[in-house]
């Protein structure tokens, strides 16, 4: 327990005093991740779109993979990338290996399914008359999808956040394509792995509550984007559209019993 105490404290001492190799680490993890969950969206979205609303021969296959990415081990996508931009693979002469830019290629491949799949299953979620109403209500074909994936807005914004649980973590993949490089490519869990085999348990530890105050900032931030504000925070005459749709439908009233309300 002393060690611990010890190396919570000094662990402290590092982000209190604003350490500037710590901040260089932690501001190029966060530029990583952050190109690679976009990139993951860019992909993963209109792929979770096009199978979810699609019918076509082989989509329970499509399906089966989408839902298979979501146990791919980051080694052995890194791997993948590895020999793709390696000087012998097929993208070779672009000189991508041990830069981060082969790293946001591989944490948006961890990424993509996790946000193909759950977006996927959002809009599956949303019940298939709601586009019809919408042609039927004079809708434009786009206009109507957007009306469905507005209703599947709350599973998209999970999409989003367990793509970016899928690369904040990630230690596997960046390691091998990056190479763990000391102002190139060192991020916050390639550095946490290489300051505990050195034994500086001070500066991985501090790493690691930077690591964990950011995954839990900007999961806020994407729940408060996703959820909106609570009810309980909107004042009390705030309602929801379907609230106001009932306003005065009592089930004793002619209206409410019109409507279809059975008293309780």
């Amino acid at each position: 327990m002393d060690l611990f105490f010890a190396t919570a404290r000094e662990a402290a001492g590092l982000l209190l005093g604003g350490a500037p190799h710590v901040i260089e680490i932690v501001l190029r993890s966060l530029r990583v991740s952050g190109s690679a969950v976009l990139l993951g969206v860019l992909i993963g979205l209109p792929i979770g779109v096009g199978v979810g609303l699609g019918r076509f021969p082989g989509r329970r296959i499509v399906v089966t993979v989408i839902h298979t990415g979501f146990a791919l081990p980051p080694v052995v996508v890194g791997l993948f990338v590895y020999m793709m931009v390696s000087r012998s693979g097929p993208l070779g002469t672009l000189d991508l290996l041990f830069t981060p830019s082969a790293m946001i290629v591989a944490q948006a491949l961890l990424a993509a399914p996790y946000v193909a799949g759950i977006t996927l299953a959002a809009v599956q979620a949303v019940p298939y008359d709601v586009r019809h109403q919408a042609r039927a209500l004079g809708a434009s074909p786009t206009r109507a999808l957007w009306t469905h994936l507005r209703e599947a807005r709350l599973g998209l914004g999970a999409a989003v956040v367990a793509g970016f649980g899928a690369v904040i973590s990630e230690v596997g993949a960046v390691m091998l394509v990056g190479g763990n490089i000391m102002g190139e490519t060192r991020v916050m869990t390639t550095a946490i792995v290489l300051e505990t085999r050195r034994g500086n348990f001070a500066l991985a530890l501090a790493l690691g509550l930077v690591l964990l105050l950011i995954a839990f900032a900007v999961n806020l931030a994407l729940t408060r984007i996703q959820q909106g504000r609570p009810a309980w925070d909107r004042g009390p005459w705030a309602r929801t559209a379907s609230d106001r749709g009932h306003v005065g439908l009592s089930a004793r009233s002619p209206e409410g019993a019109a409507a279809g309300h059975e008293p309780l």
